[in-house]
């Protein structure tokens, strides 16, 4: 479906393009928010990505696929930003959740806590590792896509995710301990 698109798009369809903001926008912003942090940014380090997207899409070769080319993108983008702004990254505490009586609304709770503690834990691990475990698991892309995304080689690519695993089991273990002592 992409390669439709791309073509239509290079042919002057520029409306088109939205196929690809709408396909892709969400991702984007986790793999952008896995490396700044801050919602804000993200939003703009997508913003921009997009537009070097769109603007560089007669550069796509086809070699690899569209999203793993934009996520490339995604990625260049949210870096550069990090060095430009020098970011301050702020841990945030959890927040108390009331308790349910009833099960299913129990369980939609603690589905909803264990997402935000996931979320702050990504929030708190380096940007490198944060944006590895978000492509691995929640995109569930190969190491080849991982290493052609973040321009690493493979042997990196396994560093970096073996590294990401053991510190989110540790941030995972201090965010559960600081929830039981504040809860």
């Amino acid at each position: 479906m992409d390669e439709i698109y791309i073509r239509k798009v290079l042919s002057g369809d520029v409306e088109s393009y939205r196929y690809f903001i709408n396909t892709y926008k969400d991702m984007a912003f986790s793999v952008a928010l896995s490396i700044v942090k801050e919602e804000h940014l993200a939003q703009d380090v997508v913003q921009d990505a997009f537009i070097k997207g769109y603007q560089s899409l007669s550069s796509f070769k086809g070699r690899a696929k569209f999203s793993t080319w934009l996520y490339r993108i995604v990625v260049h983008v949210a870096f550069n930003s990090i060095r430009h702004k020098k970011l301050e990254f702020v841990n945030l505490d959890l927040s108390d959740h009331d308790q349910a009586h009833h099960a299913s609304v129990l369980d939609e709770i603690i589905a909803g806590e264990r997402k935000e503690m996931i979320n702050d834990a990504l929030a708190i691990l380096p940007s490198r590792e944060s944006v590895a475990l978000r492509l691995f698991y929640l995109e569930e892309l190969s190491l080849d896509e991982i290493e052609e995304i973040m321009g690493w080689t493979r042997a990196n690519a396994k560093v970096i995710l073996h590294r990401a695993r053991k510190n989110m089991q540790i941030v995972l273990g201090q965010l559960i301990r600081k929830s039981e002592y504040y809860g």
